[in-house]
């Protein structure tokens, strides 16, 4: 008997159930819409140096004159961005003038500041600091440094979330981000801008972890799975989301401040959310855990099964899952035997090549040459009939070889975009949109595999470190793209390699799961 049966007397997936998801989907939404911010509030416009002022002979002179004799232009004609000649080459205004021995002519570096054009972004990080030339590697230490509160988050809120509960630990993230989240859309400067979007991501983790908790553990077995596919559904309708706000408000300041404020909200109505039943009871606390039950079962029409509660009943339907929460096991019995170090250790390459490589993707979208915008909705549209061809292939041809085979086919498409001419804008949004595909198909059989192939009592902190593994991907992906301002083809080379190499593991090291018990002992692991 566990906390499930006494779901089921008291109405199983009720209005309780229904509502209580709904106001924990919420909040989802606008956390999705913080992970992939950056894409908007860290866009890179065209510019170019600023021309040095008070040059004589300019005055009658229009613009493009002006840029021709005082700014030297770049392979595709376009002025430098990071150079302006010394001194202005009149000759270049002549029909005969040349740009041949361009390279003989004396430059300096934009001592003037830059000239941004603010046809499609209007207002970045990049243009309030001037985040370009030599500063251009700041952006993507900023993502890095998100994704580290990401990794943080994981780790100290879910230990604070185990000693002081879900709904707790919510209430303070929604408030964090609530905070966090204005500071970075108001403080004057970057280090402060960092610093609170370190927090953001802490609370990015945050969120999703105990969302999850607090909504699976008042669910009842039969609507588990439809819950967790609903919160991915929440996650991928975010992205979606994001990029309709950021094509409305083109300010970096106000679209941060749009997608922060709805906390609020969500700060004031979570002080009406109920604490877990589950956590109430193996942490000593059974009266207010008999209350909450009563209160679920009145809203689901059971009030006189609510009422038949008693303390004893429950603690004693509780009994196994209280006597099993007093054994104890650390992460290195993830590595105690051969086979828990095939398992460990293949697992580890997919989660890590897995997130390194979609974030890697995600994270950069104006690298296809059009427009982000577009590219962020389909990012998220894709998701709805990825997760649909995942579950289908899955169930029909086994996890083994759809993970392997959406992780191959990821990183070969990874690569062969390297090789689509710039203009071909078609096949620049359909190549990343089929690597959505793949890598929404990876994320769910990586999901169900390592939860079968953990054993009972490691499973857990298996699932936990797992994790860790992947955070420590998007960590790097941002890295990544700074040797592409030196080697651009590189990144791609290295993002596609890498899931690949964990696709070909997976096949060859892994075990099919499909139609497979969980496994409970050592002896069914080396088997």
């Amino acid at each position: 008997m566990t906390f499930a049966n006494l779901l089921d007397r008291i109405g199983g997936v009720g209005t309780f159930q229904i509502l209580h998801s709904l106001l924990l989907a919420f909040p989802v939404c606008m956390v999705a819409c913080h992970n992939f911010l950056q894409n908007f509030t860290a866009a890179f416009p065209g510019h170019h140096c600023e021309p040095k002022p008070g040059l004589n002979g300019t005055e009658g002179l229009s613009y493009q004159d002006l840029l021709r004799v005082t700014v030297p232009t770049d392979e595709r004609g376009l002025p430098a961005r990071c150079q302006r000649f010394k001194e202005p080459q009149w000759s270049f205004l002549n029909f005969n003038g040349t740009l041949a021995n361009i390279t003989e002519i004396e430059t300096e570096p934009c001592v003037d500041g830059w000239v941004y054009d603010k046809s499609v972004i209007r207002s970045s990080i990049i243009t309030e600091w001037d985040l370009i030339c030599d500063l251009r590697p700041m952006k993507q230490m900023a993502q890095s440094v998100y994704m580290v509160g990401v990794l943080l988050g994981g780790a100290i809120f879910g230990g604070i979330s185990d000693r002081f509960g879900r709904r707790t630990v919510l209430i303070w993230s929604y408030m964090q981000m609530s905070v966090a989240g204005s500071l970075v859309a108001f403080l004057p400067s970057f280090p402060c801008y960092v610093f609170f979007r370190l927090i953001s991501g802490m609370t990015f983790s945050s969120v999703l972890l105990n969302t999850l908790c607090l909504m699976l553990e008042w669910m009842p077995v039969k609507g588990r799975t439809l819950a967790g596919t609903f919160i991915g559904y929440v996650f991928t309708s975010g992205q979606m989301v994001l990029s309709g706000l950021a094509y409305a408000i083109r300010d970096w300041r106000w679209l941060q401040f749009s997608v922060t404020a709805p906390f609020y909200l969500f700060f004031i109505y979570s002080w009406f959310l109920q604490e877990s039943g589950r956590w109430l009871i193996l942490n000593g606390k059974t009266d207010q855990a008999l209350t909450n039950l009563r209160r679920v079962a009145k809203m689901n029409g059971k009030l006189e099964e609510g009422l038949k509660l008693t303390k004893e009943e429950v603690i004693s339907q509780m009994q196994n899952e209280i006597s099993n929460r007093k054994s104890s096991h650390t992460i290195l019995d993830l590595i105690r035997t051969p086979g828990m170090r095939r398992i460990t250790g293949c697992l580890m390459m997919v989660w890590f090549s897995t997130s390194f490589a979609y974030y890697g993707l995600a994270m950069d979208l104006q690298k296809f040459g059009i427009s982000i915008y577009l590219v962020q909705f389909c990012f998220g549209a894709i998701d709805v009939p990825a997760k649909f061809v995942a579950a289908l292939t899955m169930s029909y041809i086994g996890r083994r070889v759809t993970q392997g085979t959406f992780l191959i086919l990821a990183g070969s498409m990874i690569i062969a975009n390297i090789f689509v001419p710039i203009g071909r804008s078609n096949i620049k949004i359909k190549i990343p949109d089929l690597n959505s595909v793949c890598y929404m198909g990876t994320l769910i059989s990586e999901f169900i595999r390592s939860f079968i192939l953990f054993l009972m009592y490691y499973r857990q902190t298996g699932m936990g470190f797992s994790d860790m593994n992947a955070r420590v991907g998007s960590v790097v992906a941002p890295v990544i793209h700074l040797i592409g301002d030196h080697i651009p083809i590189l990144p791609a080379v290295i993002f596609g390699t890498a899931p690949v190499l964990s696709g070909i593991a997976a096949i060859c090291l892994l075990t099919e799961t499909r139609n497979r018990p969980l496994l409970d002992t050592i002896k069914e692991v080396e088997e």
